[in-house]
């Protein structure tokens, strides 16, 4: 039987194969530690935030943009400055991870505070590695920031964007998730796109973490190195996250490594 992929990681992590993912673009992607805020709704830790929670790798825009939903109107609630976004405590030097749902060649990557590019990384055109993470220096922005990141595709006039809310160096605030990776079910299609779909989210009840070696499930939060078993097969963690139903094991090797 057929089935849909979510995609938490990607499975192009373990198969070095093509992902399909939500939308028409070629690429996808988001920053998920310390959670962006199309990161923070997909976990529900924002509630009410519309479509990105299904897809939050899909904010992508034409470049040159300096906002956080990519200057689509379905998303327009990540630029909504009233949603009191939870703010990640953080030192001056923070590393930032990025999901890569499909990778595409990258031209750069950029990191913004207010009109201020702080960060800059190139990749030279080349595709990157479906988890990618730079260390970025916040020393000179003290308090609670807003950090614009942005994934810039090397062979389509578009980019991803994404915002983190911070506590740089510390300090009070709503602490967010450290970790958030949901996304939705969607049939692949290819193409740069600034419209992608809206697919239906499906919302198992969480049930906390098995003991090692049961059964996988729906709805529960695993940690780095739980084992469990699916289908005959015995799995390993290999990034904490919060199960859906359709990211099962073999479905999303870069979430679990068969053993």
């Amino acid at each position: 039987m057929r089935r849909t992929i979510a995609y938490p990681l990607a499975i192009l992590a373990a198969t070095g194969g093509t992902v399909f993912t939500a939308g028409s673009a070629a690429a996808h992607g988001y920053i998920s530690s310390p959670p962006s805020r199309q990161a923070l709704c997909a976990a529900g830790a924002v509630p009410d935030c519309g479509p990105i929670q299904f897809e939050p790798q899909s904010v992508e825009g034409p470049k040159g943009q300096k906002n956080c939903h990519g200057g689509l109107s379905q998303f327009a609630v990540l630029s909504d400055e009233s949603r009191n976004w939870p703010a990640k405590s953080v030192g001056s030097t923070v590393t930032f991870s990025w999901t890569l749902t499909a990778r595409h060649r990258t031209s750069t990557w950029e990191y913004f505070v207010g009109g201020t590019r702080v960060a800059v990384f190139d990749d030279g055109n080349q595709i990157p590695d479906s988890v990618v993470t730079h260390q970025v220096d916040l020393g000179d922005f003290p308090g609670r920031q807003k950090v614009l990141a942005v994934w810039n595709i090397g062979d389509t006039p578009m980019a991803f964007y994404n915002c983190v809310d911070l506590n740089v160096g510390g300090g009070s605030g709503t602490q967010p998730p450290d970790s958030a990776s949901p996304e939705p079910t969607a049939e692949p299609t290819s193409g740069p796109t600034a419209t992608p779909s809206a697919p239906e989210p499906t919302r198992p009840e969480p049930t906390g973490a098995p003991a090692d070696g049961e059964a996988w499930k729906a709805g529960a939060t695993y940690a780095i190195g739980d084992e469990v078993t699916y289908n005959g097969t015995r799995y390993r963690c290999r990034q904490a996250h919060t199960t859906i139903r359709s990211w099962e094991p073999e479905f999303t090797p870069a979430l679990w490594l068969p053993l």
